[in-house]
């Protein structure tokens, strides 16, 4: 277009330097635009040549001049503007990105004219203005700023009063119908408008990862605008920019952090709003469907004919079943109940409106954005994600339910987090999200993307014309059926992200990856260890975990899990056990009593002593089964836990007790003190003293010298307070006298030595001694009796299956392996300390009188046997038994010849 259209005195004054000349000019287009209002053509001549002659000009100063130009130009035309504005619009939304501060503040200026006069028409153009005004809301220069701020305002005001309502004549329809929509949009979201909320949310769900805090105040701003106008229904278009939003509360600006948190909680508000309203819809669709069904029941029982007045036509009828569609038809028909629980509304339009009616909640792919958050170093975010989940938990329990084993993974870490706030809302989540899965059957009734009907009609119980109630509910029984086959939990995935857990570094979350693993197998105990997914070995080896209430779930895990199992899987788990203290001494010793006494709380103790003996009976590793047989007889004679287990042994008159005893006898033969301790316990006393002499036969080491030291310590335990009552009647326990003397023969003088003597002495010195039997030599044992509490016991029992010669002769054999193999050094009895010096030693001399002056080193009550065995190379100690890294050579002679 030439620039002949206007006066060379026009131009001058568009493209001049100063403000007010170019305004007046300005005002002498105005005038031209009015006097060629009813000229289309020319008017637009008008436009064009301020567009390409002065808005695409290369001056500065032109652009200014075009742009109060265009500005002037909207302003004579008025309402009329409207269809010029393809024209108007787009050259001064390319100046907001001009780099001259002046022409973008004058593009802001020309284009809050245009709005001010083009009302509602400019909503057609909605998208690209809030596109610039976001680029400007982070101008650098302040006057930009104020100026888009100034036209920011305006545009809200319109898209606030006309957003919903407008329908502009100049374009074609922007909200296609939904079957041609990828967006989901709700019911209520108004079509045809110049507004569309569905064009609009592809560019927001770019523009939300802004990053500068001036344009993401900007962002929340407009969202909370948008959301706060009834009929768009923001909320239904959430999962598109949440993510986004959501990071928002990482900003550095305190005003944004803020405007963010008050915004998320108005469209978690919405969202409990549309939960409610849903479940009250169920409510009300379920008791149409009950009074449907009561009202074609009785209608039924009304028009059944009489005997007396037989009719043709109503006799057939009678004989018709729900399934005969002729009778479904008529029935049908005549249904007309009366709809008392929404009178308010009579069916025509929306009828009364309530928050949450009409909106579109997608659970599943909101659930899908706050899960990554759960695990965010964002305090605020992190904060914000476990309480969404939460507030889930209870609306969507059918998408939570699935997204289970990823919030599991998210949440339990966050138990031990440092902040209490978000410590105690990671609390809550995992209680709740354990209760709903140990609470939950198969499915929920809630859809994977709930839909509020705005007018609150039950559409979705409405009867087809042409089918009973009676045949719609056979419909929805049978579909509720096949629906309740699939189980949208994930046990196998869940299993594994706890498994996961087990090598977190708080205890707080190892320990409720247990208890979850804990509910699962209590809920499905043949889903959790369905497959050979390495689940078992995870929690064999967290036995080692360094916290003891790990340790104990673990147990009581492993027990449950053993409980539910048949005797290979019990036999096979106590044979992983085994191995596992083998391989791990450390763990035997530390926590070897612990475990045993949990799963003996949990389990049978029988069934776990028994398959442990049985295995360690064929042990090949005779060193570990020496030490596992001797840790557990210790347990067996102090553990609370094994009460009943020391009863039962103590009743050989039954088989049960026989039984047992006999399983036990093997495997313990391993030990030679633990069977002693066996015999005691069961009350075999005879059998117990012929031990005694096959004890002359093995060597004395430094270890079972311990353990006899060990065995005395327990002797005046409650245990074995039956024991020590049982020395005041020596004419019915006189093997008991020689089982202890026989004791008191092997032990140096020690504390040891002494207890047992002063508790013998007590019983002697009433003349009982007379009554010990005489001891026969290892060629002339007798038989042993039928009953093992005494030789004079009379009374009748059950046939006896302990034969004592055999177990002896087991015995024999079993020690003759461990003499054969500690001669040939394949185990050391006397395992080295510290400086070279006998652990054993000295936890030994701990237990003697070592000295009896400071200076001069004694040891009182060792004998011969016992300096020949430690090869006469003893620590020297002080009078409080503090070891010295220092060692005095004696002989055996002048060792048993000290005073």
């Amino acid at each position: 277009m030439e620039t002949s259209i206007f006066s060379a005195p026009l131009v001058r004054g568009l493209t001049d330097k100063i403000y007010d000349r170019r305004k007046a000019a300005a005002l002498e287009i105005e005038r031209l635009v009015r006097e060629n209002n009813k000229a289309p053509e020319r008017i637009t001549a008008i436009i064009n040549a301020l567009v390409q002659d002065f808005v695409y000009s290369n001056n500065s100063n032109a652009r200014y001049g075009g742009l109060i130009g265009l500005a002037a130009s909207a302003i004579a035309l008025g309402p009329g503007v409207a269809e010029y504005l393809d024209i108007i619009v787009p050259p001064i939304l390319s100046c907001f990105n001009n780099q001259d501060q002046k022409v973008r503040y004058y593009a802001c200026e020309s284009m809050y004219n245009i709005a001010k006069v083009a009302k509602g028409e400019v909503l057609r153009f909605f998208n690209s203005i809030f596109d610039a005004l976001c680029k400007l809301s982070a101008d650098s220069e302040l006057t930009v700023k104020n100026g888009a701020e100034l036209l920011d305002r305006l545009i809200k005001d319109v898209v606030s009063e006309l957003s919903t309502t407008y329908v502009s004549p100049h374009q074609p329809p922007l909200n296609p119908p939904e079957t041609e929509e990828q967006l989901l949009v709700p019911t209520s979201l108004p079509r045809n408008t110049a507004f569309s909320l569905p064009r609009f949310i592809p560019l927001l769900s770019q523009r939300i990862y802004v990053r500068n805090s001036s344009a993401r105040q900007y962002l929340v701003q407009w969202i909370g605008t948008l959301d706060s106008i009834p009929d768009l229904e923001l909320v239904s278009f959430l999962p598109e920019f949440l993510d986004g939003l959501i990071q928002f509360l990482s900003d550095a600006s305190e005003d944004v952090r803020v405007a963010t948190s008050v915004l998320l909680a108005d469209f978690l508000q919405e969202i409990r709003q549309a939960a409610a309203v849903r479940e009250q819809q169920q409510q009300l669709n379920f008791r149409r469907f009950l009074k449907t069904k009561a009202t074609t029941e009785a209608q039924e029982e009304s028009e059944t004919p009489s005997e007396e007045q037989p009719h043709p036509k109503l006799t057939s009828d009678k004989m018709v079943t729900d399934d005969d569609p002729e009778a479904d038809v008529e029935s049908t028909a005549s249904i007309q109940p009366e709809d008392d629980l929404g009178s308010d509304n009579d069916g025509h339009g929306k009828g009364n409106y309530m928050p949450g009616q009409g909106v579109i909640v997608k659970y599943d792919r909101i659930v899908e954005i706050l899960v990554p958050h759960l695990s965010s170093s964002e305090e605020d975010i992190q904060r914000t994600a476990l309480q969404w989940i939460n507030e889930f938990i209870a609306i969507a329990k059918d998408v939570i339910i699935k997204y289970t084993p990823e919030i599991i993974n998210a949440v339990l870490p966050s138990l031990a987090h440092p902040v209490d706030a978000i410590r105690m809302f990671a609390l809550e989540v995992n209680q709740n999200l354990q209760n709903l899965v140990f609470e939950s059957s198969n499915t929920y009734p809630e859809p994977m993307a709930s839909v509020s009907d705005p007018s609150g009609r039950p559409s979705q119980m409405k009867l087809p014309p042409n089918v009973s109630p009676s045949v719609l509910a056979r419909s929805y029984r049978s579909n509720l059926t096949e629906s309740n086959n699939e189980d949208p939990f994930d046990y196998q995935t869940t299993v594994a992200n706890l498994r996961l857990q087990f090598l977190n570094e708080h205890e707080e979350t190892r320990v409720a990856s247990l208890d979850w693993l804990l509910m699962l197998h209590k809920k499905a105990p043949n889903k959790i260890l369905a497959s050979d997914d390495g689940t078992f070995p995870a929690l064999l080896k967290t036995l080692s975990d360094p916290s003891e209430e790990v340790v104990r779930r673990d147990l009581q895990l492993l027990a449950q899990i053993s409980s539910h199992s048949d005797h290979n899987y019990f036999r096979s788990f106590m044979m992983n056990l085994l191995l596992l203290f083998s391989t791990d001494r450390r763990l035997l010793e530390t926590r070897g009593s612990l475990i045993i006494r949990q799963l003996g709380m949990s389990l049978d103790p029988e069934r776990i002593y028994c398959t442990i003996a049985d295995i360690l009976e064929n042990d090949e590793d005779l060193e570990f089964a020496s030490i596992m047989v001797q840790n557990l007889n210790i347990i067996l004679i102090t553990s609370s836990e094994l009460a009943d287990l020391r009863k039962r042994l103590r009743n050989l008159d039954h088989k049960d007790g026989q039984r047992l005893f006999i399983t036990l006898y093997k495997s313990w033969c391993h030990n030679a003190v633990a069977t002693f301790s066996l015999c005691l316990l069961a009350q075999a006393y005879e059998h117990a003293a012929t031990m005694l002499q096959v004890f002359a036969e093995l060597d004395i080491t430094v270890n079972m010298l311990i353990q006899i030291d060990k065995l005395v310590q327990l002797l005046e335990s409650p245990v074995f307070t039956y024991l020590r009552l049982q020395l005041l009647e020596p004419d019915r326990y006189p093997h008991l006298f020689k089982c202890l003397y026989g004791i008191l023969m092997l032990l140096p003088q020690s504390s040891a030595f002494s207890t047992l003597r002063n508790r013998l002495s007590s019983v002697s010195s009433l003349g009982f001694l007379h009554v010990i039997p005489k001891s026969p030599t290892i060629a002339e044992t007798p038989k042993p009796r039928q009953t093992a509490k005494s030789a004079t016991a009379t009374k009748p029992a059950e046939e006896n299956l302990i034969k004592f010669q055999e177990l002896l002769q087991h015995f024999k054999s079993v020690q003759a392996r461990h003499e054969k193999q500690r001669k040939q050094g394949k185990f050391i009895d006397i395992d080295e300390g510290e400086n070279g010096m006998s652990l054993q030693l000295v936890h030994l001399f701990k237990h003697c009188k070592m000295y009896r002056e400071t200076t001069h080193p004694r040891i009182v009550g060792l004998d011969w046997y016992m300096a020949r065995q430690v090869g006469a190379v003893l620590p020297v100690m002080d009078h409080q038994h503090q070891i010295k890294p220092a060692t005095v050579t004696r002989s055996a002679r002048e060792v048993s010849e000290m005073p």
